[in-house]
């Protein structure tokens, strides 16, 4: 064991002496060395960091030049934003701006971009007038849902309220006919305008169930540009703008239900016969007419046209492929040629078990002749009442479905072989297809 004394000794043998040299040492972290490291590393991230920011820099300005990030352009191409970079397309007569929204585009966007371009329309009637859409059977009136009163007097009163939608920045509005019809003057509400603007009727057709109105203003108009609505397929979102039942700029979406839709609407004046309608499962409802049918580019692809009131989720557009080929028309009130409906003249009466033992026929197959039309085509080929039709140019016929779709399928002018069965003897009468709406002007 060591002593007091030995361990004074021991320590004092321990103390350096003055010649000596004495190290300090400092922990790990804080060496002196490392402070030069530290200050070129600095440097080096400072250096990578500007030259990040340049490159960065210049590909955003190449960028904005080149226009190569644009992710939507305004589809209510009349406001302040500058003009589409992208492909255009022609449909018809129109020339149509193709904007994409892409998978990223919402339908909240549209409806900002499109909205200021759909207009309402209130037409005002004479008191003691109807327009043929308040005049048409109740059951018929629910597909257009125009209203109107009844008076003695010739003053002017409300009469129907409807939707259209701007297609030109310079004014041009479009509609349904039914919308205007028996329109003593049309009234336009546009957003930002205080107050309605009277709109001036260009062009209309019945038969299309169309109309071109014109207003006028101190500045451009937003308007919607035409789209195909051959590019939008069966399930595709579609987006209606109008103002059903007066509740302004309603918004409702839906998917395209189908394609080439025919749909006939009778009123006073006669029958609309409706062809190549989109229809959709978009809630459509009275007001609705006239309004835009828009796919998820912002693109008008049709005009809500029509809704079956006891059905749900069954509405009907006229698409924009039938738009284009008469807008110019509409535009400059030149009368536009009526489409030949292909007809032979003849009431015909599905084949029951009665007509079976009257006539005498071995089967059910086919139609039976109930009435012919004096002057028709059946009648100046030979065909009278009480024939059987089995075929069209060889083709069997079941029913007077069928044979009413085989002729409505031909042109007229075309000739067809009918194989007729008449006192039990089969023969072949060929028939001229005629054209009912000719035969009805004469």
């Amino acid at each position: 064991m060591m002593t007091n004394d030995n361990r004074d000794q021991w320590l004092e043998q321990q103390e350096p002496s003055d010649s000596s040299e004495i190290v300090e040492i400092e922990p790990v972290s804080k060496k002196k060395t490392s402070k030069p490291r530290q200050a070129s590393r600095f440097k080096s991230v400072f250096a990578a960091f500007l030259a990040g920011t340049l490159v960065t820099g210049g590909l955003m300005f190449a960028s904005d030049k080149m226009n190569l990030f644009t992710a939507y352009q305004s589809v209510a191409a009349g406001g302040s934003g500058g003009s589409s970079s992208t492909k255009g397309t022609t449909l018809g007569d129109v020339k149509t701006a193709s904007v994409n929204l892409g998978a990223s585009g919402s339908i909240s966007q549209i409806v900002e971009q499109a909205s200021p371009a759909v207009v309402k329309i209130e037409t005002k009637v004479k008191a003691n007038s109807g327009s043929r859409a308040q005049a048409m059977d109740p059951f018929f009136r629910q597909f257009f849902g125009d209203g109107g009163s009844s008076g003695n007097s010739d003053r002017l009163q409300d009469g129907g309220m409807g939707t259209g939608f701007l297609f030109e920045k310079s004014g041009y509005i479009l509609t349904n006919e039914h919308v205007i019809d028996g329109a003593e003057e049309i009234w336009v509400t546009v957003q930002g305008y205080d107050k309605p603007i009277k709109a001036t009727l260009l062009g209309n057709s019945y038969d299309l169930d169309l109309a071109v109105l014109k207003i006028e203003g101190d500045k451009d108009f937003p308007y919607l540009p035409l789209g195909n609505p051959d590019t939008v397929k069966q399930g595709d979102w579609v987006v209606a703008i109008g103002n059903p039942y007066d509740f302004d700029q309603t918004v409702t979406v839906g998917v395209l239900s189908a394609k080439e839709r025919p749909i006939s609407i009778p009123d006073a004046q006669g029958t609309r016969e409706y062809k190549h309608l989109l229809q959709t499962d978009a809630s459509i409802n009275p007001g609705n007419s006239g309004g835009p049918l828009l796919n998820l580019n912002g693109e008008v692809i049709g005009i809500n046209t029509a809704v079956n009131a006891d059905a749900q989720g069954i509405g009907f557009a006229i698409p924009t492929t039938t738009i284009s080929s008469v807008l110019e028309n509409l535009k400059n009130n030149v009368a536009i040629p009526k489409e030949p409906v292909p007809y032979i003249g003849v009431g015909l009466e599905d084949i029951d078990d009665g007509w079976r033992s009257d006539l005498k026929l071995g089967s059910a197959n086919g139609a039976v002749v109930s009435q012919i039309e004096p002057g028709s085509p059946a009648f100046a080929a030979g065909i009278r009442t009480y024939d059987v039709i089995s075929a069209v140019n060889g083709e069997q016929v079941n029913n007077a479905g069928e044979l009413t779709t085989k002729v409505k399928a031909l042109k007229s002018g075309d000739k067809a072989v009918m194989t007729v069965i008449r006192n039990g003897q089969k023969s072949d009468i060929t028939v001229t297809i005629g054209d009912k709406k000719a035969q009805q002007q004469k």
